[in-house]
């Protein structure tokens, strides 16, 4: 029976040791990082939930001069009905201040988007708060509140807090890291709001991954059980639907417009290589191919958007790489939606919806691939099925083109899992001998694992009996989505 209310899903691991870090009842200075709409706000209202005592004071950090954060401070304090005997900063010196009485007077206090003061124009702030921080730590007994410190931007919050030459390092008691839900809390999402049919969840996973704010805006605006095109239509196409601008508003807009030739390329054409994107940039923009080094870097490094994988078993200096995009959501919208979205003004929605519903079948081949690999994962920590994965390797790739969507390894029983992954059934049984050239490749480039018990899996989203009984002929393991969610 599909329940009626959003309840809280998955996060136990993360809200235990929360709950455990407000139940000292002493000072403490937490750190939670994630990306946006991951839930880290959401995570600290359900653990403040266990312990009614705690007052609570929460600002939003604007991205703005100080004038912009003093104005967001005072009206978050009016907000959260500080008394007015407490004085409104008018300072990043009395932000400080301020912090540090309420923190006395046991408020627990929430910085979100904290990774904002590193700018220029409000790096002070570091300075004046590690003063009162300091201060704090040394009468940690007698102090009942506490100060958490959201951010969403990895690299510069982390530059804030832990590089050594930065004012507040090693001031941090605590510090949780914020991921994708697994698929195991999506899949109890689904089977609360919708259904757990595997298209469905190929579909929303490729969307929204494990993004649990997603999951809810399309729970509110009834979507989570629509096919491709009504869901489309709900949470994107709509003047009212929640996630129309979130790409620009979010991603692209902290990026201001420096990285998005890259990032569509990389969105439109998963596992380029550098090469292909620099003549990629000097076909279509020129005078920004010198620049391609430090955007991929920071992409990387600072934004954490792309991610940089070698071939299999290479040394961590290898050069020769393939670039993908991290989070689903994006890699979606650039590759998929954006453009047709940015059309619905001029041509029928009929027309734009069977674009985007296209497109967005075409992004679930590659969703697969990293879905299966989430699933292997997540079944072998838990114990299920029939293969204990002690190592996984994301792919592989060589210059005579061998391609593996899945290197699975069981050290321990020396058990070696290869598996191809594709979104139709037929091409999938049709590609098979293929295939067996990508793995004979492989193995011969591996002599060490000559030993080892090979299993080669033919892996779609549903197997129907026929199906598996031709995947069966060819010598492979026959799964599907059904097979790999199973009591997960």
């Amino acid at each position: 029976m599909l329940r009626s209310e959003w309840g809280f899903y998955g996060r136990g691991t993360e809200l235990a040791a929360l709950e455990a870090v407000l139940a000292r009842h002493r000072w403490f200075f937490a750190r939670i990082t994630g990306r946006r709409r991951i839930g880290k706000t959401t995570l600290i209202q359900r653990a403040l939930e266990a312990h009614p005592e705690l007052r609570v004071y929460y600002v939003q950090v604007p991205d703005s001069a100080p004038a912009g954060v003093l104005s967001a401070v005072a009206d978050a304090m009016d907000t959260f009905a500080i008394a007015p005997e407490v004085a409104r900063p008018q300072s990043l010196g009395e932000l400080a201040e301020v912090i540090e009485r309420m923190v006395r007077a046991g408020y627990v206090v929430v910085l979100d988007e904290f990774q904002y003061f590193s700018r220029k124009h409000l790096h002070e702030f570091t300075s004046l708060l590690q003063a009162r921080v300091d201060g704090l730590a040394r009468s940690a007994s007698g102090v009942p509140g506490g100060l958490i410190v959201l951010g969403s931007i990895h690299a510069e919050l982390v530059a804030l807090l832990e590089e050594r030459d930065a004012p507040l390092y090693n001031r941090t008691t605590d510090h949780l890291e914020l991921d994708h839900l697994d698929v195991g809390s999506v899949l109890a999402i689904l089977r609360a709001h919708a259904d757990d049919a595997p298209h469905r969840l190929l579909m929303l996973w490729n969307l929204f991954e494990g993004v649990p704010k997603f999951y809810r805006d399309c729970f509110e605006q009834g979507a989570l059980a629509c096919d491709r095109q009504d869901l489309v239509r709900r949470m994107f196409v709509r003047s009212s639907s929640p996630l129309r601008s979130e790409a620009d508003n979010w991603f692209l807009s902290e990026l201001r417009g420096r990285y998005d030739v890259v990032l569509k390329y990389i969105a439109r054409h998963p596992g380029c290589s550098h090469a292909e994107l620099m003549d990629h940039v000097r076909a279509v923009s020129p005078e920004g191919s010198e620049q391609i080094g430090g955007y991929l870097k920071a992409l990387v490094e600072r934004f954490r958007m792309v991610e940089k994988r070698l071939p299999v078993f290479a040394g961590p200096a290898a050069r020769r790489g393939r670039y993908y995009l991290r989070d689903n959501f994006l890699r979606t919208w650039l590759a998929a939606l954006a453009s047709p979205i940015s059309a619905v003004q001029f041509r029928p929605e009929s027309d734009v919806l069977q674009q985007a519903d296209e497109r967005l079948m075409e992004t679930e081949g590659h969703a697969l691939e990293r879905l299966v690999g989430q699933l292997y994962e997540e079944r072998s920590r838990k114990g299920l099925g029939d293969f204990a994965l002690t190592a996984r390797v994301q792919g592989y790739w060589d210059r005579a083109g061998t391609e593996l969507d899945l290197v699975a390894l069981d050290d321990e029983r020396r058990r070696l899992r290869l598996a191809s992954c594709k979104r139709s059934p037929e091409k999938l049984i049709a590609d098979l001998p293929r295939f067996d050239g990508h793995v004979a490749r492989f193995l011969a480039a591996r002599p060490a694992l000559a030993g080892w018990q090979l299993e080669k899996v033919a892996i779609a989203p549903e197997l129907s009996r026929e199906a598996r009984a031709a995947v069966a002929d060819r010598g492979y393991l026959a799964q599907d989505l059904r097979d790999l969610t199973e009591s997960l």
